[in-house]
């Protein structure tokens, strides 16, 4: 059974940091792109970085300079640093994994980020 859980969330103050961290558990299957959206109450969900085995990186225009993805394929892993953080960046984060072997894709259940004005 294919878990994924998300850390790192919290409330900080504008202008400030944080660093979410996605962990994917109980399977051996290479993991393919791994990406992080947010849903702010209100909103659709919208991506806001993806990042594939490979390292090739993509943005959303709101959060290019301010936030970078990575991970670690060996421990299979996904980091969102976001820097100088906006009050109109709160909303849950959720982490999503493919597995193209697999054929689909697992969700965590989301760390909530809070930026204060």
């Amino acid at each position: 059974q294919v878990q994924v859980v998300e850390s790192g969330g919290g409330l900080v103050q504008a202008g400030g940091s944080l660093r979410l961290s996605c962990a994917a558990s109980g399977t051996d299957f290479p993991i393919n792109a791994m990406t992080w959206y947010r849903q702010a109450p209100g909103n659709q969900r919208e991506l806001v970085a993806t990042i594939t085995r490979g390292g090739n990186t993509n943005y959303a225009d709101s959060v290019k300079g301010r936030f970078t993805i990575s991970r670690d394929n060996a421990k299979n892993m996904v980091y969102l640093q976001m820097n100088s953080l906006k009050p109109e960046d709160t909303a849950v984060y959720y982490c999503k994994t493919d597995f193209a072997v697999l054929g689909t894709s697992y969700w965590g259940q989301g760390t909530q980020v809070t930026v204060s004005s």
